[in-house]
């Protein structure tokens, strides 16, 4: 193995990863005002066989040859991974004590009636041979509806961030609404991952290991990490030595889930949740954030988009199947939502904002579908049609959220940052969590 020819690939591929990343953020931005996240998911798919492969194949293959991939994936999960944490130390549990009914009822309704529209179509899908050969019914069924109903809840929060809405009780409802969705979905999806193992015993191991994985985390993590926020309060910052710390908790968290036959991003995600608030979620976050997003997080979308080959739905059956996925998506999931918004009370815009909202999919998705595709529960084909539909619900988001709220916010509605566009927008940071 020539490790000087790998090492020089993958320097070439950060490049070319990051500059395409850059660019397609910053016209995304000015053209259609989107989130630089969009720009990361639409340049992944332009860097893969879809787009770059298709008019230049020879320049694509000798930028990404297939004996690199192993390196880019394991610098996609690395990514992924320390993103999860990320997202975990930015868990607010507070939002659950919000607008509790009405979140419980959004939450309910957006796991409820996307299952619905999995039973419906699943059966389906598997007579087009869209799945695995090995895949079961029930498990073809739990990954469908756990593809429509996750919600991108680091997306959410940014448009929330983003369009001034933070203070108002649409923020506090789809915040809330938005984290016990995830939860419930990625719980669901932690079962059916533990349900692939060879055997029943196997699968027994991998739930009841993730499960008290994650009780030991929630309940005894907060104390158990208790001396770390000493130790940095102590310091009055996070030390090197300190960071190193975390990191190798975060590092020990990924290994443990992996072994327990699940996925490392859950590892990730409930250290993030049982670590230490105020200074050292805050100062971590600061030191983490930038590199995690701008670096390991686009090796994931381009990890992603090498696997997504559009040209592959090329039949009007298959376009048929990508056209009733998406709006089956978008009806079960954004309709859903509003009609529990309302049916709780709250008034039309609020409703169909939370349904707007609770619809985009986002990272989230995309890390759902490649855990699919690297298990083998999809084929390439549905994981392509997934990602498409993946876009078009995320790109919608923001457009939606500000036609149907943006009214009720100047017409003094709400309280809330009433600021112009233009002044909002000059203060929007363009690296966050997303």
């Amino acid at each position: 193995m020539d490790f000087g020819h790998l090492s020089a690939a993958f320097f070439l591929q950060i490049c070319v990863i990051l500059g395409a990343c850059r660019l397609t953020g910053w016209l995304i931005k000015r053209l259609f005002d989107q989130p630089q996240v969009i720009g990361d998911m639409i340049a992944g798919i332009v860097l893969g066989p879809s787009l770059f492969g298709l008019f230049s194949p020879d320049i694509q293959r000798a930028i990404f040859p297939a004996d690199t991939k192993p390196i880019l994936y394991a610098g996609a999960q690395l990514g992924i991974g320390l993103y999860m944490f990320l997202v975990g130390l930015g868990f607010r549990a507070d939002h659950f004590r919000l607008n509790a009914r009405s979140a419980v009822a959004v939450s309910l309704s957006g796991i409820i009636a996307p299952f619905l529209v999995a039973i419906a179509l699943t059966p389906w899908l598997l007579h087009l041979g869209l799945f695995g050969k090995e895949v079961r019914d029930y498990q073809a069924t739990l990954f469908m509806g756990v593809a429509i109903s996750i919600t991108a809840f680091p997306v959410l929060a940014r448009i929330i961030q983003e369009r001034g809405l933070a203070e108002t009780p649409l923020a506090s409802l789809a915040l809330s609404a938005g984290a016990m969705d995830d939860a419930i979905a990625w719980s669901i999806l932690a079962i059916l991952l533990a349900s692939l193992g060879a055997g029943p015993t196997v699968a027994a191991n991998a739930i009841i290991g993730g499960g008290l994985f994650a009780v030991f985390m929630l309940c005894l993590g907060p104390r158990l990490f208790a001396p770390i926020a000493r130790w940095a309060k102590r310091e009055g910052r996070i030390t090197p030595p300190l960071l190193a710390t975390v990191l190798m908790l975060f590092a020990l968290s990924a290994w443990a889930m992996d072994v327990a036959g699940l996925h490392s991003v859950f590892g990730g995600f409930l250290l993030g949740v049982a670590m230490p608030r105020d200074i050292v979620s805050r100062e971590v976050k600061k030191q983490l954030e930038p590199m995690t997003t701008a670096l390991l997080v686009p090796l994931f979308f381009a990890f992603s988009g090498l696997n997504t080959r559009l040209a592959m739905v090329d039949s009007l059956a298959l376009l048929l199947v990508a056209t009733v996925i998406l709006l089956g998506s978008i009806l079960a999931k954004g309709g859903a939502c509003w009609a529990a918004a309302r049916l709780t009370g709250q008034d039309n815009p609020t409703a169909m904002a939370v349904g707007a909202l609770m619809n985009t999919r986002g990272l989230m998705e995309l890390l759902v579908i490649n855990i699919g595709l690297q298990r083998g529960i999809i084929g390439p084909t549905l994981f392509s049609i997934l990602v498409l539909m993946t876009i078009v619900t995320t790109l919608m988001t923001s457009p939606l959220v500000d036609i149907v709220y943006r009214k009720k916010i100047g017409s003094g509605g709400e309280s809330g940052d009433t600021r112009s566009d233009d002044s909002r927008n000059n203060n929007i940071q363009s690296t966050s969590i997303v």
